[in-house]
C-alpha cells in the first residue's frame, strides 16, 4: 500500500508546519510542547544533527583552498555566486544549485538558500538584536508603508522566553534602540576592539561599541539548553554546521525538544504545492505535497497550519493556492501578497590599520566580533533631514597575516608565524523601506523541475536607501580615525535586494485587512486558522538582523492559536 492510499484519518494531524528552518522549528516545538499532534514538512533532504561532512575538517583537507572552481560556479553557481565571498567548498552542500532552481529578474535579486532539514538554521550568521519601539512605529511615524499592529511590550516577554532558550551571548548596553537581553555572557572585546569602543565613545558617545550579540553559547546550562548542544569551541567554523550543537539550529535545539515530546512527525522532500481551503468553512482544511524523490502527489490535514517555508518560499505557496474565492493566492483580498519585499543592503564600510598593540594577542576564533547599533533618526536630536531610518555596522579587529616579501625556507617558516599590525574592518547594514513595488510573483508559464512555477523579483534600492549609504560610509571613516587607524580605506557598493539573506515583508502584518495578509497574532485576516511567523510577516525591516524576532513571534502566536484551539475558536 502506498503512503498516499492511507485513510484520511492517518493523514490528519493537529497542526501543519511547513518548513524547518528558524521559525519553522520554533513553531514545531511550541505546539509539540503544548500536546498537539504535528506534521514538519521540509521539501528537501533529511538531516541528522552531526551530519556536517567538512565541520571537523582543516583548511589543507578542503579543496582549491576552500574556492569552488570557476567551472563549477559557471555550471551550478552562476547567479548566488556573484557574491563572491558566499559559496565555498565547505558549505557549498547546503546551498541550492541555480541550474536546479531557476528564477526570473526584472531587477537583479541574491536569492541565497538551501533545501534540507533546519534551512538556513544551518547557515545563519547567528546574530540575535531585539527591536525596539523605534521600529515598530518607524512606519506610523513617517507615514511610510502600513503601521506594525504591535509594538515593543507586545513581543517584550517573547523575546525573554526565545532567547533563554536560544541562548544569546551579549553585553548590557541601556540603549533604547536596541533593548537588552536575557544574556549570557559575552564574547569580550579583544584589546583592538576595546581600544576602538573607547576612542569611539570619546568623541561620538552616541556610538556604541559592544560584543556583537549571537546565539552561540557561551555557558551551557543542561536545564535550559535543551535538545544536543554544548559549549562554543570558538572555532568559527559555524557556517559548516556545528557538531557540538553551540549554536542554536533546528537539528541541534528545536527538533530534538520536539521529537522528545513524541507529538512530532517530521517529512522530508515533501514540497508542499498549495494549501487547501475550503469556502464553506472558510478555513484552510490541509496542505497538497509532491514527493520531491517519487514524485508522488499526498494530502496532508490539520486543525492549524503554520507556514514557515521562509519569505519567498511561503508567499510563493500562497500564490500557487488559487481558487474561485482566491485568483490570485490565498489570503490575497488585500493585494499585498508578494509585494513589500525588503531586506538589508550591504556592501558599505570602512577598514583600517590600527597602530600599536604588536605585544598582544588573542586565543580562539571567536565567531564574531563587534557590533554598533543604529545612531541615526533616534530622537529630534539624531534626526537627519536628507533620509529616514538607519543603519548599524557588524565589524572585527583581527591581526594581519604576516606576508614577507624576499624570503624561502627556513627564514620565511620563521618570519611568517609573527602576526601582523592589527587591522580594524566594519560592514553597514542599512534598513530598506517597505516599497509596494518592490515585489515578487509567479509565471505560470514557466516551471521547474518539479512543476512548480518560476519566481520573478523586481525589487531595489531607491533614493533614500542610497542617501543612507553616504552617511553610513562617512560615518565609518569617521570612527576609525577616531581610533587612531591608518590606512583607511571605504567602500560603497550597493547590493542587490536578497543579498543580506534577510528576506522580509511580501506577507506583511495589519491593522486593516484591506492593506495587510496578517493580523497581530500573525493569522491571516482571510484564513483564521492559518498563520505566518517567518520573515514574510514583517512589516518594514529596521536594521537589526531579524530571525530572533521571528522566533519571538512564533512563540506568540503558537500560544493564541493554542489558546484559541482551547477556547473551540479554531
Amino acid at each position: 500500500m502506498s503512503f498516499n492510499q492511507k485513510g484520511k484519518e492517518e493523514r490528519t494531524y493537529d497542526a501543519i508546519v511547513i518548513g524547518s528552518g528558524i521559525s519553522g522549528g520554533f513553531a514545531a516545538m511550541e505546539l509539540c510542547k503544548k500536546g498537539h499532534k504535528t506534521l514538519m514538512l521540509e521539501r528537501g533532504r533529511d538531516v541528522k544533527h552531526g551530519e556536517y561532512p567538512t565541520a571537523n575538517k582543516d583548511p589543507w583537507e578542503l579543496a582549491n583552498q576552500n574556492t569552488v572552481t570557476q567551472e563549477e560556479v559557471a555550471k551550478h553557481y552562476f547567479k548566488q555566486n556573484r557574491l563572491s565571498w558566499w559559496v565555498h567548498e565547505d558549505n557549498k552542500h547546503w546551498i541550492n544549485k541555480d541550474d536546479e532552481y531557476p528564477y526570473d529578474e526584472v531587477s537583479r535579486f541574491d536569492w541565497i538558500r538551501g533545501h534540507h532539514v533546519g534551512g538556513r538554521s544551518i547557515m545563519w550568521g547567528r546574530h540575535c538584536y531585539r527591536w525596539s519601539d523605534i521600529d515598530f512605529e518607524g512606519n506610523l511615524k513617517d507615514g511610510v508603508a502600513v503601521d506594525w499592529p504591535i509594538r515593543y511590550k507586545d513581543i517584550e516577554p517573547w523575546y525573554d522566553y526565545a532567547e533563554t532558550f536560544v541562548g544569546v551571548s551579549g553585553q548590557k548596553e541601556g540603549l533604547k534602540q536596541v533593548p537588552d537581553g536575557k544574556f549570557l555572557p559575552p564574547f569580550e572585546l579583544n584589546c583592538a576592539e576595546q581600544h576602538f569602543r573607547e576612542s569611539v565613545a570619546k568623541k561620538y558617545p552616541d556610538r556604541v561599541i559592544t560584543p556583537g550579540r549571537v546565539a552561540n553559547l557561551t555557558q551551557y546550562n543542561p536545564d535550559v539548553h535543551k535538545g544536543t548542544r554544548g559549549q562554543c569551541q570558538t572555532r568559527d567554523r559555524c557556517v559548516r554546521g556545528c557538531p557540538f550543537g553551540a549554536y542554536f539550529s533546528t537539528l541541534s535545539a528545536t527538533l530534538p525538544v520536539a521529537m522528545d515530546t513524541g507529538n512530532l512527525s517530521l517529512r522530508a522532500d515533501s514540497i508542499v504545492t498549495e494549501i487547501i481551503f475550503d469556502t464553506k468553512t472558510r478555513k484552510a482544511t490541509g496542505v497538497r505535497v509532491k514527493d520531491r524523490v517519487t514524485g508522488e502527489e499526498l494530502e496532508f490535514f490539520a486543525r492549524i497550519i503554520f507556514c514557515n517555508a521562509s519569505t519567498i518560499g511561503t508567499t510563493a505557496i500562497l500564490l500557487n493556492s488559487r481558487s474561485e474565492e482566491f485568483p490570485d493566492g490565498l489570503g490575497n483580498s488585500s493585494g499585498e501578497l508578494g509585494h513589500n519585499m525588503m531586506d538589508h543592503h550591504y556592501g558599505m564600510g570602512a577598514g583600517g590599520t590600527l597602530p600599536g598593540f604588536e605585544d598582544k594577542y588573542y586565543k580562539g576564533r571567536k565567531p564574531m566580533g563587534f557590533y554598533i547599533p543604529r545612531f541615526r533618526n533616534i530622537d529630534e536630536r539624531t534626526r537627519r533631514k536628507d533620509y529616514i531610518r538607519g543603519f548599524g555596522y557588524q565589524g572585527v579587529a583581527r591581526r594581519y597575516n604576516n606576508n614577507p616579501e624576499g624570503l624561502v625556507g627556513a627564514d620565511l617558516k620563521k618570519e611568517i608565524f609573527k602576526p601582523g599590525p592589527y587591522y580594524i574592518s566594519m560592514t553597514c547594514f542599512g534598513e530598506l523601506l517597505p516599497y509596494h513595488e518592490n515585489r515578487m510573483w509567479l509565471n505560470f508559464d514557466k516551471t521547474d523541475q518539479h512543476g512548480m512555477p518560476i519566481i520573478t523579483f523586481d525589487a531595489k534600492l531607491r533614493e533614500n536607501e542610497m542617501k543612507l549609504r553616504l552617511d553610513g560610509v562617512k560615518c565609518a571613516e569617521e570612527m576609525l580615525e577616531a581610533a587612531g587607524c591608518t590606512n583607511i580605506n571605504s567602500h560603497n557598493d550597493p547590493t542587490a535586494v536578497g543579498a543580506a539573506i534577510h528576506e522580509m515583508g511580501t506577507a506583511r502584518m495589519g491593522r486593516d485587512p484591506k492593506t495587510s495578509v496578517l493580523n497581530k497574532w500573525n493569522q491571516m485576516h482571510d484564513v483564521e486558522n492559518l498563520f505566518i511567523t517567518d520573515g514574510s510577516c514583517m512589516t518594514s525591516s529596521a536594521t537589526q538582523n531579524p530571525s530572533i524576532t521571528y522566533m519571538a513571534l512564533t512563540a506568540r502566536a503558537v500560544d493564541y492559536a493554542h489558546k484559541q484551539v482551547d477556547a473551540g475558536v479554531l
